[in-house]
């Protein structure tokens, strides 16, 4: 056998396993490629921070070659015009042909600093509310004047305040409620903590609704890149039913009269 035909059968023997590693080569370079890149996500400019902030720290540093475009903002846009790879919203989808994963209730909490409790009294029904001080939120939308929602019975029902204070940012919102000088409805994302530590104390329990759910939403699965996926997975794994976000009914009424 001459050298020509043994070097033939020898590229012959291995030409099948230097298309498998090749093959391998080109499916780690694709994978690297779909782990970098820009990942836009939309969300409401209310309660957001403390939901998704914590998810966004751990996939930074998971894939730290990941471009998060972050744009919080309490209007629906069009999600193709947007070029958006995933968004969070409350309530339904606000949109056809997206996928959807409800993540948890959204507990729309009435809450009051023990100071003003101390210094106005309680109020036992959404009547007595008339008599208080409360904190209304402005959208930023479309500056209206957002209603209380609450529970009334096995409904849900729009409660008008006369507020005493208004604003479009939820931070002061808080701000005023905290120093003991509002009644407020607040989600529970953010009453949550300062209700566990005392700082907060729930009223009117009953009139609490939890209609309101917390989705994430993407379009199809099978179109995505890796950055996509990985981040919605991380999403859900994190979220789904979270306790750091949900009072439980034992919580709510040990916290509403604490001692």
């Amino acid at each position: 056998m001459s050298l020509t035909e043994e070097g033939q059968r020898f590229l012959e023997a291995v030409q099948p396993s230097l298309a498998g590693f090749q093959q391998a080569l080109t499916t780690v370079r694709q994978s690297k490629d779909e782990l970098s890149g820009p990942l836009r996500i939309v969300g409401p400019r209310t309660t957001l921070h403390a939901v998704i902030g914590p998810v966004m720290d751990e996939y930074c540093r998971l894939y730290p070659e990941v471009q998060l475009d972050v744009q919080l903002d309490d209007r629906i846009g069009n999600w193709v015009e947007d070029r958006i790879d995933v968004g969070f919203r409350l309530g339904n989808s606000p949109q056809e042909g997206l996928v959807a994963r409800r993540l948890f209730p959204m507990q729309l909490i009435i809450c009051a600093a023990p100071s003003y409790l101390r210094k106005h009294g309680r109020p036992q029904s959404l009547y007595d509310l008339s008599a208080h001080r409360c904190s209304a939120f402005r959208s930023p939308s479309d500056g209206r004047v957002v209603p209380w929602r609450v529970r009334v019975g096995d409904s849900t029902q729009d409660q008008p305040v006369n507020p005493a204070f208004c604003t479009n940012d939820e931070a002061m919102e808080l701000r005023a409620v905290l120093a003991g000088e509002v009644i407020g409805q607040l989600a529970a994302p953010t009453a949550a903590p300062l209700i566990r530590s005392g700082r907060l104390l729930p009223i009117l329990l009953e009139n609490m609704a939890d209609h309101y759910s917390l989705f994430v939403y993407y379009g199809s699965r099978a179109a995505q890149p890796a950055r996509v996926r990985r981040f919605i997975d991380l999403a859900v794994d994190r979220l789904s039913d979270s306790s750091a976000f949900v009072l439980s009914p034992a919580e709510l009424h040990a916290a509403s009269y604490p001692g």
